[in-house]
């Protein structure tokens, strides 16, 4: 191990700016902040390129970092710089994009995907890909205006599960439509307003879950190029469901379909 690296050392400055998201771009390269997202960091060869941990989490979390290929010891206020959580953890990995291109995913014949077009929150995003992952899906495709899979906000939010199935991007959420349906997925496109109800509709079929954006849904040119649009039913006098619950609901009914 090394002296404690201070908050103004160049390396972790250099370190810090990948907090901005034209500097990821540019590096290809992000934070994974606390020990759960370097755990799952740690598990996909050649993702860490190096880890900065304070002494007491080096300490504690010794057996973790001793699969990293370079641990860099750092002050408590170098750390506070590095990571994004109110309370750090103490362990922050630089990690090389895992993003993976969509004829890759579609080359396994995946059998369940979720589809987020302009989502812009990170603790929606987040959750929707751990859900994903918990519910057993092949991918998740983050299309058209949606947020960074590698905000500081939605890592943490995926707790780890942004490790453990393959995130693809892609500009146009129209096109990835319809290469999920030219390889033989139903897409569903989840809306409050469809005239299918989940829990009637058929959800052993392949399939991939269309979700919208946060505050305005699917707008209607891209609902209308899904298979079906499917709604959640509302038995109490709730107005609708936010994105991240919905998601959870509509993978797992597949989920359960599906297995």
């Amino acid at each position: 191990m090394n002296t404690p690296l201070s908050h103004a050392n160049t390396r972790v400055k250099e370190a810090r700016k990948l907090s901005r998201r034209s500097v990821r771009t540019e590096r290809r390269l992000f934070l994974a902040d606390g020990p759960k997202a370097v755990e799952g960091a740690l598990t996909v060869p050649d993702c860490v390129v190096e880890v900065y941990a304070t002494v007491k989490a080096a300490d504690e979390y010794a057996d973790l970092l001793a699969d990293a290929p370079q641990v860099w010891l750092v002050e408590d206020r170098a750390m506070e710089t590095l990571s994004d959580s109110v309370s750090p953890a103490g362990v922050v990995a630089v990690c090389r994009f895992l993003d993976v291109e969509l004829a890759d995913v579609l080359a396994g014949s995946p059998r369940l995907v979720s589809i987020c077009a302009d989502v812009r929150d990170p603790g929606n995003a987040g959750t929707v890909i751990r859900t994903s992952d918990a519910a057993g899906a092949a991918a998740v495709i983050l299309a058209g205006n949606s947020v960074d899979p590698y905000n500081p906000k939605t890592v943490r939010a995926t707790v780890g599960s942004l490790f453990h199935l393959p995130i693809v991007r892609v500009d146009d959420p129209a096109q990835a439509v319809a290469a999920l349906q030219q390889a033989g997925l139903t897409v569903l496109a989840a809306d409050g307003g469809g005239e299918d109800d989940l829990f009637t509709t058929d959800l052993e079929p392949a399939t991939a879950w269309l979700f919208g954006n946060e505050a305005w849904g699917l707008p209607d040119e891209l609902a209308a190029v899904a298979d079906r649009r499917v709604s959640i039913p509302i038995h109490g006098r709730a107005e609708s469901l936010n994105l991240a619950t919905a998601a959870a609901v509509c993978l797992y009914a597949s989920a359960r379909a599906q297995r």
